[in-house]
């Protein structure tokens, strides 16, 4: 696996990282692990859709939630 991007906060409980493994069926190419070591794959078209999502705006307010 390849990773791309770790996402840190404020704490000290780990990091969230963004995965590609070219290796896995397409359908669990992206890998998303969290702090608590928990996984979430999905296709690479499916992460497309998170991150078009997210450039539309739609994922704007989640900057408010505390």
């Amino acid at each position: 696996m390849k990773s791309i991007a770790r996402f840190c906060g404020n704490c000290s409980c780990g990091c969230p990282e963004l995965f590609v493994d070219p290796s896995a069926p397409a359908e669990r190419q992206v890998v998303i692990t969290d702090d608590f070591g928990q996984r979430v794959e999905m296709s690479l078209d499916q992460f497309g859709s998170i991150v078009e999502a997210a450039k539309a705006g739609a994922l704007d307010e989640l900057s408010l939630v505390h």
